[in-house]
């Protein structure tokens, strides 16, 4: 009875990571640009994002909105004058599956100026579902090497509700930014018990 219960649930998880994730969505291609309205706690915001200025990081950007990866997400760490910054999900499960998808390396073509959005990375082939929101023009990361790669590049900026972003709670400041472990291992109810204040993000979408 307990081999024919623990067989079932495996079923469940499985069936469950498949909805929420598919090798394929890793693969998937942009359009050449799109635009994404982001919800928040704080109102919305809408970026645009054009595929030549990064093309492997918008293809992610593309794919892990289109699939509703960001979704009841923490905005978790804000830097005042420097980041916004999220992309962690609540269901570790989801986190891991991605993660094993690390994008490779390329150039900075856009400037990291206030309110461009790039993907967070912390060496060769580590960017995959964490991105941010420069507050203001931080142009030093268009150069900042270390760990073998140079720079964050650009996929996209925000174009409408800037005025939200800025509105981030931002008391916490790099607080949140290590304890990263803790939000992969305990996800939103950890955030809700510790950091009450944290922003979120309700969903985002792709606009026709």
């Amino acid at each position: 009875m307990k081999k024919i219960t623990l067989f079932f649930a495996f079923l469940l998880l499985f069936s469950c990571s498949k909805k929420l994730f598919n090798e394929k969505w890793t693969k998937e291609k942009a359009p050449s640009e799109f635009k994404a309205v982001f919800e928040t706690t704080k109102g919305n915001f809408e970026i645009y994002a054009k595929r030549e200025w990064s093309p492997k990081g918008v293809d992610r950007l593309y794919s892990l909105i289109k699939n509703g990866f960001y979704t009841d997400m923490p905005i978790f760490r804000v830097v005042p004058n420097f980041v916004a910054q999220f992309g962690i999900h609540n269901d570790s499960i989801l986190n891991n599956r991605w993660s094993k998808f690390g994008l490779d390396d390329e150039p900075v073509i856009v400037k990291n100026d206030s309110m461009t959005i790039a993907f967070a990375r912390g060496g060769v082939k580590t960017r995959t579902t964490q991105i941010f929101i420069n507050l203001k023009d931080n142009n030093r990361l268009d150069e900042l090497e270390y760990s073998g790669v140079k720079g964050f590049p650009v996929v996209a900026k925000v174009i409408k509700g800037s005025e939200n972003v800025l509105k981030f709670y931002d008391k916490y400041g790099d607080k949140l930014g290590f304890r990263q472990d803790s939000i992969q291992k305990y996800g939103n109810k950890f955030i809700k018990k510790n950091y009450p204040e944290v922003d979120f993000i309700y969903k985002a979408t792709i606009l026709k």
